[in-house]
């Protein structure tokens, strides 16, 4: 796999790649990483390090030199040669596929690296770039960034063999932009073993927040795209009929600075609590639980999956429906569906916040939501893609004509 993201960065494309492979690793089937470094600075060249995946939490991983990208400290832009270089090392290990996970560094240099394999290449479709790109390059007018984001995608999408998909909305929009290749409808999933407890009261106690105090939760990668400028512009209505609500947010971003100061401006700040990144094996747990719901509006999720992970703790979620979150609602018993709009979206959660025994039902029947997206399930689809295009490639190598021997 090649991403150019992945832990320590915290989003969802990181939590998709260590899904999928913790549970392929589970099934039997090996997997490499190759990722940028986060540290400071690049990293030795790989000649000086012998050229060979490091293990963390038990997969392997091959850290890239890479530096940091101008305006977004977070993230970080790999050398193109350094992954490229990696041929050689990898040769040896017999892979069936490459799988790309991002459209950056990793889409080239990941075709590349399996050109040079001789491996098909599997690439996930994990960013809706048509609501995405306006955010960060907000001069040029709307529709010049949608006709560039879909022209970016039909040119990515036709490059590779297969497409993982995580909804069918996903899907129906690649399709509507003529993207023809061969696409598989497969979400992440979740691991459910790792979604269990979460302390809500210590979260209160530890952050002062009283213990009957209606809170709401927001857990996303504070960034324009998630739409929380919505969720704020609604809690301002939920305020008047609920005045003591308070909405934790968790996470960092580049949108941090944007959204205190619209908090701010809507004379929220002593409604909302920031709380940073959090422990996804402690703290991230008992954030979830500490809320009476979980609320969410983004309109360019490709699948949701903090929507699985609140469901997974037994915590109600209120939430638009839209692209992959529409999928992962449908048939949800622990969800609300909030009308993509601020007045409906805080009547929802009025709703959910003074009906007691509406909590209780909604938390009751939460986890059963969560099951059945199991990423074990999901992981065995994947592999089952994999195997199918490996065979592929060997009866297409196989049915090449071979060169004549000239006879002696």
């Amino acid at each position: 796999m090649v991403s150019d993201v992945s832990f320590p960065r915290v989003n969802g494309v990181s939590t998709s790649i260590q899904t999928f492979r913790r549970s392929l690793a589970e099934l039997g089937h090996e997997s490499v990483l190759v990722a940028p470094h986060y540290g400071n600075g690049d990293i030795p060249h790989f000649s000086e390090m012998g050229n060979v995946p490091i293990s963390e939490d038990g997969l392997e991983v091959v850290r890239v030199p890479a530096r940091p990208v101008p305006r977004d400290p977070e993230d970080r832009l790999m050398r193109y040669g350094a992954v490229v270089a990696l041929a050689d090392v990898l040769a040896a290990r017999r892979f069936d596929a490459l799988h790309v996970h991002t459209p950056f560094v990793a889409h080239y240099a990941g075709l590349a690296l399996a050109r040079r394999l001789g491996l098909p290449v599997v690439e996930t479709y994990h960013t809706f770039f048509e609501e995405y790109l306006h955010h960060y390059v907000p001069l040029l007018p709307r529709a010049l960034t949608r006709y560039a984001a879909r022209a970016f995608t039909r040119s990515q999408c036709r490059q590779v063999d297969a497409l993982v998909v995580p909804s069918g909305q996903m899907l129906a929009t690649l399709r509507g932009y003529g993207v023809a290749t061969r696409a598989e409808v497969l979400p992440t999933g979740i691991d459910l073993a790792r979604f269990v407890g979460g302390d809500g009261s210590a979260f209160r106690r530890a952050h002062g927040i009283p213990l009957d105090r209606p809170v709401l939760v927001h857990i996303s990668r504070v960034a324009h795209e998630k739409n929380i400028d919505f969720v704020l512009r609604a809690l301002a209505q939920v305020r008047r009929e609920v005045p003591n609500v308070l909405l934790v947010i968790a996470g960092e971003g580049p949108a941090v600075p944007h959204v205190k100061r619209l908090a701010h401006e809507l004379g929220l700040a002593p409604n909302v609590l920031f709380v940073g990144y959090l422990d996804r094996q402690t703290t991230l747990l008992d954030c979830y639980r500490a809320g009476d719901a979980f609320v969410f509006a983004s309109r360019t999720e490709t699948q949701g999956l903090v929507l699985l992970e609140a469901l997974a703790l037994g915590v109600p979620v209120v939430s638009t429906a839209v692209m992959g979150t529409a999928d992962v609602l449908r048939d949800a018993r622990g969800a609300r569906i909030a009308p993509d709009e601020e007045a409906g979206f805080a009547r929802a959660c009025v709703e959910v916040l003074r009906d007691r025994e509406l909590r209780a039902r909604l938390a009751a029947n939460a986890p059963g939501d969560a099951r059945a997206w199991s990423a074990t399930a999901m992981a065995e689809r994947l592999a089952g893609l994999y195997a199918e295009l490996a065979a592929g490639r060997h009866r297409v190598a196989d049915a090449a004509p071979r060169a004549a021997v000239p006879a002696e």
